[in-house]
């Protein structure tokens, strides 16, 4: 039993989803948010108050730009997107405590954080099958 435990505590050290971050970054922890997907993703939005270093700049960008030792966490579009695994291999590489936030782009979105594009900083409805949708009672 005690592999499991360990795998599961190496897991959890390794990734966090969009509701630990939010609550992370509502509770004021520092927590640098990274966006490693493309220009084109990043324009059409992004988690609100993320940075934009593509995977392929982490090397040369980082360094300069994240103080080291700083919690970093990564993400990219999607379940079905590994741009988040290369990106926390990067800043591994460098020497931070990165984690990946599973579920990416898609499901910070979906549970209803907020996100940022050219128009604002705003909110999409909550998917009920990702997140908990307030649910109004009839008097």
């Amino acid at each position: 039993m005690i592999e499991r435990a360990d795998y599961y505590a190496a897991k959890l050290a390794y990734e966090t989803d969009a509701s630990d971050v939010h609550a992370a970054r509502t509770a004021g922890e520092t927590i640098y948010v990274i966006d490693v997907r493309s220009d084109e993703a990043w324009a059409q939005g992004r988690v609100a108050g993320a940075v934009h270093m593509h995977y392929s700049e982490i090397a040369t960008r980082a360094p300069a730009e994240i103080p080291a030792g700083a919690p970093v966490v990564v993400y990219c579009w999607s379940p079905g997107c590994n741009a988040g695994a290369k990106g926390a291999l990067e800043f591994s590489k460098l020497g931070y405590e990165v984690r990946e936030m599973i579920g990416g782009f898609e499901y910070w979105v979906r549970e209803g954080y907020p996100i940022e594009d050219a128009e604002g900083v705003h909110r999409r409805p909550v998917d009920p099958l990702t997140g908990i949708a307030r649910v109004r009672t009839r008097v």
